[in-house]
């Protein structure tokens, strides 16, 4: 079955130019002009979609409004492409809940393995169906749904494979370097606190105050580890 991209850009030729490298690529691709479309785009074709790509600044509603309103629903790996390249854009991007984030200009080889880094990052987690748990907190890898205390814990996709991450490994630490080389990948080449941010976020959702015991550890001069028994 082929892969469906929905492509979010306004620039009609840039957009052009790309749908017609990801149709040499044996891609199905949906587009839309302005944030409105491609949420509703989104909502039209959900099951189908493998991938999006979606431009920062948009008409009608930018794109980090369209990337938190689908990320209230959906896990499907979303590239962000813009011309913004202020690093405060782009943690906010990822902490929102992007996959990935390129400026503009870029190279299409570049953007391509991109998509296909987050094709096989996303098909990694459809087959290894498991249920993993620690103390309360539970995490179904078929499902995607991660509960704590029987409460639904909505996690960006990033988010959730950091986690899948450390509670895989439960009360092992996991280095620095192992978990951006499983989560962002061998050839991730941005800002190494940006796994800080996110364990940040995690610890935020996951170990909340009223949370207990606290689930994510730090493991001075190593990286982190997730454990009931510390």
């Amino acid at each position: 079955m082929k892969t469906t991209l929905l492509l979010v850009e306004d620039e009609e030729g840039l957009a052009d130019s790309l749908k017609t490298e990801f149709e040499l690529e044996d891609m199905n691709v949906i587009w839309a002009a302005n944030g409105v479309d491609a949420l509703e785009e989104f909502h039209r074709n959900e099951a189908r979609i493998n991938v999006i790509i979606l431009d920062w600044m948009l008409p009608k509603l930018d794109g980090f409004s369209v990337l938190r309103r689908i990320r209230k629903t959906s896990h499907v790996p979303i590239i962000m492409l813009t011309a913004r390249d202020y690093i405060g854009d782009k943690v906010a991007g990822l902490t929102g809940g992007a996959d990935d984030y390129m400026t503009k200009p870029f190279e299409m080889e570049e953007l391509i393995a991109r998509v296909e880094v987050a094709l096989r990052h996303s098909q990694a987690d459809k087959t290894s169906a498991s249920l993993y748990t620690a103390g309360d907190l539970s995490v179904d890898t078929d499902s995607k749904r991660v509960t704590r205390d029987d409460r639904i814990i909505p996690l960006t996709q990033r988010e959730y494979e950091l986690l899948l991450a450390l509670i895989s490994h439960q009360d092992e630490a996991c280095s620095r370097d192992e978990l951006l080389d499983t989560v962002w990948g061998a050839d991730f080449d941005g800002q190494p606190n940006i796994l800080d941010v996110y364990v940040r976020n995690l610890r935020h959702k996951i170990d909340s105050d009223s949370a207990a015991p606290k689930l994510i550890h730090t493991v001075r001069g190593t990286g982190y580890m997730l454990s009931i028994n510390v």
